[in-house]
């Protein structure tokens, strides 16, 4: 058992490239009627919290970045959370484009039939793809308007209200 221990405290000693991820939160209209859903039944705010890994690849001038957050209804509506893949896509010196798709798993309905008091989302597994547009405030700091959406795509049957979020998140890299 010592020799393991003694091997894993000289694993911590080797250095590794740092890489620089970055912390995320922000404030979301939560279930917004749009064309992109069949929903708007849901009411609160959602608190997001997240972290997004450093660049992993580099894709013309975009940068591949894996996130994970997590987001929490402030009226005990649907909660969720997401991990996926964003690129980060420069639109001039301060500007840029942050596309993004993930998986998100969540607390509202699963139920496949339509419902009036909860979205009925069809599945407990559902895809996020999300758009931001940010500027960079300064070394450390850019801000982010923001677009989540959730859904199913109809792969659990016809019924698939969908949400989408809008909102605005800062982002504080480490």
């Amino acid at each position: 058992m010592r020799k393991y221990a003694v091997i894993g405290l000289l694993l911590l000693a080797v250095p590794v490239p740092a890489a620089a991820g970055e912390l995320f939160g922000g404030v979301y209209v939560h279930d917004v009627k749009l064309p992109t859903n069949l929903s708007g039944i849901e009411g609160g705010m959602d608190l997001q919290l997240g972290y997004r890994g450093g660049a992993i690849a580099k894709l013309w001038r975009a940068e591949l970045q894996p996130y994970v957050f997590a987001a929490v209804n402030t009226a005990g509506e649907t909660n969720y959370a997401a991990a996926g893949m964003a690129a980060r896509i420069p639109l001039g010196s301060r500007a840029y484009f942050r596309p993004g798709v993930g998986i998100a798993v969540h607390t509202g309905s699963a139920d496949k039939f339509y419902r009036t008091d909860k979205i009925a989302f069809g599945s407990r597994v559902l895809f996020e793809p999300e758009l931001a547009l940010g500027t960079q405030l300064n070394d450390r700091l850019s801000i982010e308007a923001s677009w989540v959406h959730m859904s199913h795509g109809q792969l659990r049957g016809r019924e698939n209200p969908g949400i989408d979020n809008l909102g605005v998140r800062l982002n504080l890299r480490l």
